[in-house]
């Protein structure tokens, strides 16, 4: 309500009888508390959305979520690699490398090399944009004395974004739809995917006798999880694997972490371009979108349909229509086992 509204309905409480004509003493002595208490109202209203969730986002949200449930929000990671160099002399931790793109990486350790030797690096920035293929890391942005070449013979990996409002509005209706206590199947859920990294995790209890369990995840991109990650999920439930109780899990429980399996699935069809896009444009608006598809099923579903990923290709900008679907070379839905996750492979396309 607002204060006009308030101020007509205060005026229509007082006599007919009393001048209220703006400029009236009523008239004066009730337009200011109309805006109080349309200001008053106001407050109470947005205090009433901040009650839920959903209608919060950056530190509101971060802040609220650690206040109900003790969840805080996941940091940006950092995307580790290993990298090749020609030359001899030593590498210092803090020493650069570079891609063309501008993407810096420094040496995690200090390293004497001669002629030729690997060294692990980090990306300077956390996030995504710190996953970049292999071959691109070929720049010294200094000149490291005795050292001619840099190359990176495979992808570096692990850089995942700050956990975005909705993947923790995600884990927080989830905790509090779930209650987690004693070390229960929700409880170990949870654990997992307070690690940095994990976009997902299935707990299977007495996977190998009593007092055994295991915990599988995926990584934040819904992929199969890194050695790394791995690891951290193991450090954070159980170290060394010894049930004796020195991580999140309880005392008596032995946890084996490890990742999901990747089902990979690949797609062949025959494409019918819309008028004004290439052929490049529409392939790439299709992977897009087939990727964003598995990632929304990831640890949710158990089947890939047949019709959904005809939907997602319909659905993608550049697409008239299509013929002669085949996954994984058939025409019908994928089966996904509980320790799997479906991952986009080929995408062959004829027109």
């Amino acid at each position: 309500m607002g204060k006009d509204e308030i101020l007509k309905t205060l005026l229509a409480s007082v006599s007919d009888k009393v001048d209220k004509r703006p400029g009236s003493f009523a008239y004066d002595t009730l337009a200011p508390v109309a805006e109080q208490v349309a200001d008053l109202l106001q407050e109470i209203e947005t205090a009433k959305k901040e009650r839920i969730i959903d209608n919060l986002s950056g530190d509101e949200l971060t802040e609220r979520v650690r206040e109900r449930t003790g969840l805080t929000r996941k940091s940006a990671t950092y995307a580790v690699g290993v990298v090749t160099l020609t030359g001899t002399g030593t590498i210092h931790v803090g020493d650069l490398f570079e891609t063309e793109g501008e993407i810096q990486f420094e040496a995690t350790e200090t390293k004497n090399i001669v002629n030729t030797g690997a060294v692990n690096v980090r990306a300077v920035e956390a996030g995504s944009k710190g996953n970049i293929p292999a071959e691109t890391i070929t720049l010294f942005p200094v000149t490291l004395a005795g050292f001619t070449s840099v190359s990176n013979a495979a992808p570096t990996q692990d850089g995942f974004d700050e956990e975005t409002d909705e993947d923790l509005i995600e884990r927080y209706y989830e905790r509090i739809r779930t209650p987690a206590t004693s070390g229960n199947r929700a409880h170990y859920l949870n654990w997992a995917k307070e690690v940095p990294g994990v976009g997902g995790a299935r707990v299977f209890p007495i996977w190998n006798g009593p007092n055994t369990v295991k915990v599988i995840v995926i990584d934040s991109d819904k992929k199969p999880a890194s050695n790394a990650i791995v690891n951290a999920v193991q450090q954070y439930l159980d170290p060394g694997m010894t049930g004796l109780g020195d991580g999140q899990a309880p005392a008596g429980a032995v946890v084996t972490a490890s990742s999901a399996l990747a089902k990979v699935i690949n797609v062949s069809f025959t494409l019918s371009l819309t008028p004004g896009y290439t052929l490049s444009q529409a392939t790439g608006n299709i992977t897009d979108s087939l990727t964003d598809f598995l990632k929304q099923i990831a640890f949710t579903e158990n089947i890939v349909s047949y019709a959904r990923i005809g939907q997602s290709i319909l659905s993608s900008e550049g697409v008239a229509d299509y013929s002669n679907l085949t996954i994984n070379g058939g025409n019908v839905n994928i089966a996904i086992s509980n320790t799997e996750v479906a991952v986009l492979g080929t995408v062959t396309i004829s027109v």
